[in-house]
């Protein structure tokens, strides 16, 4: 019964009357009661709490003239419309709050990490009100073939598949999607595995907290990119205290810089958010670095279809003939951010391991989820998907190349390898948080680049600019806004003169 959990008290120094009020209201300010919702019949709440009709009745009509209830004839009392804002009397402010029989928790004391405390990415969950959303990570929902994905979901829930998702699979993965994963995905990669070596993630996401649980210890010393992803940042921090930042040039991470460090992390196809490949011989000498360190490397292989350049580039791992590359990849980017489909590729050993770990987290991710996105994969429905925002990411690069040429000459370079967002650069001194906030006033959205650095203090003056939820025809306008937001803030705060800026970039290129 929806409300099995209203009781009160025989023993407690306040009247049942009293009681019953005070329940109602701290249910109506915690939500469970919402604005125009009944209350159950004075009838079924005397029966409910073992007390008089009468008492029930005289708390209703109290809570009513208190602007709490409203009496509808011949259908009963119902939530005030306005329940949030509700006029209350000085005798029943005590209503509102909870009695307190000792003191409230200190939770400072009792959490063995805080990671709620940790800087980290925050994106506007209303993006999609704003009219040039240059925001990374979401996609076009456009560009979706919503109905070769209905049909495998009606596909899914017939006959012949009803095992694959009402059944309790314990640890086991769906045989159909790792297969999948095998011939259409990894194949792309250069990258051969058995089954026993993959694993299937809630996400890349998912797929890095569980390597980071299984292989960081407190004295592991770990490495980075830097600027690089803050969500590995901070769960390596959640682990360890010797977490090194590395620099990244341009063909990738320094690997001379890496030290002693026993794991390291990184993106080759293109470094988040930099978009930098790292070249063949980067790849041999950080290969070369981790047999010689006894190391091991967890690449992140986010976005591997978006290459707009030429031959794909293989995976990190696909050069990996000593098993040191856990290789993490999602169908998050090219499918839906929603779905959170991801992978891990490692060695038997390590994947035995981390199926242990994700069972006590979650067990298995959906099995529905699992078998729909098998189907998906097996008729085709990805591949064609990946021409389809390929075809449309193109054109929407071009236009933002050619945009920021124009209106920011200087400041970014064109990613070798693809991606769907651009890293810019402005002046020294140059505070892009301040120009988010500029650029918000004309429906513009932008991403401040601080974020994905270990120390943010001296560089605010970088920015993201993705592209993937943008339609092509408002990247020009959108970037010819931005640019005036530009000048906005440094006429309000000015830095490095704006065209010293462009043409010292200019002549070093």
């Amino acid at each position: 019964m929806r409300y099995s959990l209203f009781h009160v008290e025989r023993q407690d120094t306040m009247s049942l009357q009293s009681q019953i009020r005070e329940m109602l209201v701290s249910a109506m300010i915690a939500g469970q009661l919402p604005a125009n919702s009944p209350v159950p019949s004075t009838r079924a709440m005397a029966k409910r709490l073992k007390v008089s009709r009468n008492t029930v009745m005289l708390a209703y009509q109290a809570l009513a003239a208190d602007g709490f209830l409203v009496a509808r004839e011949r259908s009963g009392f119902y939530v005030a419309p306005n329940v949030q804002v509700a006029p209350t009397h000085k005798s029943n402010l005590s209503l509102e709050k909870k009695l307190q029989t000792g003191s409230p928790v200190d939770w400072s004391d009792k959490f063995r990490i805080q990671p709620a405390s940790q800087r980290n990415i925050v994106k506007p969950a209303d993006w999609h009100d704003y009219k040039y959303p240059f925001i990374y990570g979401q996609v076009d929902q456009k560009l979706f073939p919503i109905s070769a994905w209905r049909d495998c979901m009606r596909q899914t829930m017939s006959l012949k598949w009803l095992d694959a998702w009402t059944d309790d699979r314990f640890t086991a993965d769906d045989p159909m999607l790792i297969e999948q994963i095998q011939q259409r995905v990894l194949t792309r990669r250069g990258v051969m595995a058995k089954s026993s070596e993959i694993l299937i993630t809630m996400g890349a996401q998912n797929a890095l907290f569980l390597l980071t649980q299984l292989l960081v210890r407190p004295d592991t010393k770990v490495a980075l990119e830097d600027p690089g992803y803050p969500d590995i940042r901070n769960m390596f921090e959640l682990r360890t205290e010797h977490v090194q930042l590395v620099p990244v040039d341009k063909e990738g991470i320094c690997v001379d810089q890496l030290g002693d460090a026993k794991i390291v992390f990184v993106t080759p196809s293109h470094q988040f958010p930099t978009n930098i490949t790292m070249s063949l011989r980067r790849r041999r000498a950080l290969l070369e670095w981790a047999n010689e360190n006894d190391a091991l490397i967890i690449e992140d292989d986010y976005e591997y279809e978006t290459n707009y350049q030429g031959e794909p580039t293989p995976a990190l791992k696909h050069l990996d003939t000593t098993g040191r590359v856990l290789h993490v990849g999602s169908l998050s980017k090219s499918m839906m951010p929603g779905l959170r489909m991801g992978f891990v590729v490692a060695p038997t050993q390590v994947i035995e391991e981390l199926r242990a770990s994700r069972r006590l987290m979650l067990r298995h991710p959906p099995g529905n989820n699992q078998r729909v996105v098998a189907l998906f994969l097996s008729l085709g429905g990805h591949d064609a998907l990946i021409n389809r925002l390929h075809r449309t990411y193109l054109k929407r690069w071009e236009a933002l190349s050619m945009a920021l040429a124009e209106h920011f000459p200087g400041w970014s370079s064109v990613p070798a390898f693809g991606g769907t967002s651009f890293w810019v650069e402005g002046p020294k001194g140059f505070d892009t948080r301040l120009l988010m906030e500029e650029a918000i006033k004309d429906s513009v959205l932008i991403e401040p680049g601080h974020i994905f650095f270990g120390n943010a203090e001296g560089n605010e003056n970088y920015f993201r600019l993705g592209f993937s939820s943008i339609p092509e025809e408002r990247i020009d306008e959108g970037i010819a806004l931005l640019a005036q937001a530009v000048k906005r803030v440094m006429s309000k705060s000015p830095s490095e003169p704006l065209e010293n800026h462009r043409t010292a970039q200019v002549a070093a290129e």
